[in-house]
């Protein structure tokens, strides 16, 4: 390829002109990256993308002629509603599975913390402590912290797999949202117990009616959504602190040309943040400095990255497509990953330079990677070890390869509900006012992931502009807050690409017109955040001028974000069409049949100006059914 053929092709990949300056340099050196792999598998399977083939038993796999012209039941006799539905609901069983073990692990965390057995943890937020668990019924009076946290964490493990067919946390939804949930049988039971009646509904020869897998489905999103990821998010806030808006930089130009560069990669803050810790300690500096190095930089990848950016303001090098990226500057001793959202081909890449790649838990294993246990038990000490193998690496690193960009992007994070509750004086009231006035004319999340199918951060920071254009306030998680930052847009000098009612209220309050709340697990603040005014007004979700949109979601985890919001009664777009087109009555049930029992529906648009339009016609709909 010509220079000129490499940066056309480096623009076509990716938004960001620190991404497109390293896609380039991976061009140059022919070093793989997913967009490579991407190409290869072209053109990918028909049945998959459109969810007709079932591979669910031994008699199989089977496949759906699509125009129903060869073959219309699969050998067990499943028809095409059937195998789609049962391949949705499979498919949002692991997102849900991924994101509830997650919430599992910090509660187990929390647990051992309060028995004094976790090294280095602490209860942080003491006041958040008490909260939830008053809404567990935990007396907090008079009582030791660590008394109330271990009541506390033995009350949500139990949730898991409870008998009392009943989530607490569930229970901060309005009263209208919850009765919805009744009537249509998709309230939460248990975390554990809707995943795994999940897995028995796809056995061949259980469920065969694609609304009762359906109405299953929502009900398995909910338990993750006000279950397995709400439990996350609080004890993640009890054990580091509720996140306040703090400021740093991202996108590639974090790393350093002169220090040891550590990339804390994956999901789950529960080891990084300790490395954040332990990082500080002297020992470690003097040796860094004695390798030639002038310090240790800690950078964040992926949701990772964003729950330490958002509590400690570690600047974050970027989100999904750009973990090959960073090692691609050549100036990465060490990535850490803890797992999800982690490709199988780092430690290939790494192979081109000289970045050591670690794994630390026993359930994301990586050939290639070197693999370092982590326990809550040795945490500070794992962390040292951690640090110190990335020490000693850096009299390896080849400064004739290394290439990083200039110019990192300045970034305002750590939008908690809590804190946004507090800059409103401490009720939604100013909110609900503004939004009444139409100087905010409604409010839409933009979440999700990132994927090679489209240009990377185009549809997030493409739909991001045109509703702040519009006066619609945006909040944000996971890696679209990460686009939207390295874009610019979170910023509180981003007010003045918003419309003038919006714009006046963000430079009233000194805040960016699109706010980051957290990573993926995090989705969970919106639920909070819209279940808080709805109950101000009197009203369910269902009812709020609000919309939500997932332009470039590729992960199991997005589509049980996505049935959380819609089943909670949030009108939700996505950019990337799910596996479901296979099935008319399928896709007519989420598009439009879905809407009789929440009054939110699914909606499928790639190009993100019309998701605007989308998006736009729903929350006036609501607010004309508001009369305001």
């Amino acid at each position: 390829m010509t220079n000129q053929d490499i940066r056309a092709e480096a623009e076509t990949r990716a938004s960001d002109r620190t991404d497109q300056e390293i896609i380039r340099k991976t061009l140059e050196e022919g070093v793989e990256t997913v967009w490579d792999r991407f190409a290869l598998q072209q053109p990918q399977c028909g049945f998959g993308q459109l969810g007709v083939c079932c591979n669910n038993c031994a008699m199989g796999p089977c496949r759906i002629d699509p125009f129903g012209e060869k073959t219309s039941l699969g050998v067990c006799g499943a028809d095409v509603d059937t195998i789609v539905a049962r391949n949705l609901l499979d498919d949002l069983c692991v997102g849900a599975a991924a994101h509830s073990d997650h919430g599992r692990e910090v509660v187990e965390v929390l647990l051992e913390t309060a028995e004094g057995n976790a090294q280095g943890y602490q209860i942080t937020d003491i006041e958040k402590l008490k909260h939830v668990a008053a809404e567990y019924g935990i007396l907090t009076d008079g009582r030791e912290t660590h008394d109330i946290a271990k009541d506390l964490a033995i009350g949500i493990l139990e949730e898991f797999g409870t008998i009392k067919n009943r989530i607490m946390l569930s229970e901060r939804a309005p009263a209208p949202t919850k009765e919805t949930w009744k009537k249509a049988g998709i309230m939460p039971r248990s975390i554990d117990r809707e995943i795994v009646e999940a897995m028995h509904r796809i056995h061949m020869g259980v469920d065969a009616d694609y609304v009762n897998l359906l109405l299953h489905a929502m009900r398995t999103s909910l338990s993750d959504g006000w279950g397995g990821s709400m439990a996350a998010t609080e004890c993640s806030d009890i054990l580091f602190g509720t996140p306040e808006p703090i400021t740093s930089v991202t996108n590639l130009a974090t790393l350093s040309h002169d220090k040891v560069n550590i990339v804390l990669h994956g999901h789950n803050p529960l080891l990084s943040q300790i490395i954040v810790n332990t990082a500080e300690e002297p020992e470690l500096k003097k040796m860094a400095e004695d390798k030639g190095a002038k310090g240790i930089n800690l950078v964040g990848m992926c949701c990772t990255g964003n729950e330490l950016l958002m509590r400690s303001g570690i600047p974050i090098a970027g989100s999904f497509l750009d973990q090959e990226l960073a090692i691609a500057t050549g100036a990465v001793e060490a990535m850490i990953v803890d797992y999800q959202c982690i490709f199988p081909s780092v430690p290939a890449t790494a192979s081109c330079y000289h970045t050591k790649v670690i794994t630390t838990s026993t359930k994301a294993k990586i050939i290639g990677s070197i693999y370092m246990e982590f326990n809550p038990e040795n945490a500070i000490d794992t962390a040292k070890e951690i640090i110190k193998l990335a020490i000693e690496n850096y009299p390896n690193r080849n400064m004739d390869r290394v290439r990083i960009p200039a110019r990192p992007m300045k970034i305002m994070a750590g939008f908690s509900e809590e804190t946004i509750r507090k800059a409103l004086g401490g009720t939604y009231k100013p909110l609900i006012d503004a939004i009444v006035a139409g100087k905010i004319m409604g409010c839409v999340g933009i979440v999700g992931c990132n994927n090679p199918r489209i240009k990377q951060d185009y549809g997030h920071i493409t739909l991001a502009k045109e509703l702040i254009k519009r006066n619609i306030l945006v909040v944000e998680t996971g890696c679209s807050a990460i686009a939207c930052g390295k874009a610019g847009l979170l910023v509180p000098e981003a007010a003045d690409l918003a419309g003038e009612g919006l714009a006046s209220v963000c430079k009233l309050l000194g805040i960016p017109p699109v706010l980051h709340m957290g990573s993926c697990v995090d989705c969970s603040r919106i639920l909070v955040l819209a279940a808080n005014i709805a109950k101000e007004l009197g009203v369910g979700i269902g009812d709020l001028p609000i919309g939500g949109a997932a332009p470039e979601w590729y992960s199991q985890k997005a589509i049980s974000i996505g049935t959380y919001f819609v089943a909670s009664g949030v009108y939700t777009v996505l950019g990337i069409p799910p596996k479901i087109f296979g099935s008319s009555n399928v896709l007519n049930l989420l598009a439009d049949g879905v809407k009789e029992i929440t009054n939110s529906t699914f909606a499928v648009e790639p190009d993100p100006l019309k998701t605007a339009d989308l998006l736009e016609a729903e929350i006036n709909r609501k607010r004309k059914a508001l009369n305001i």
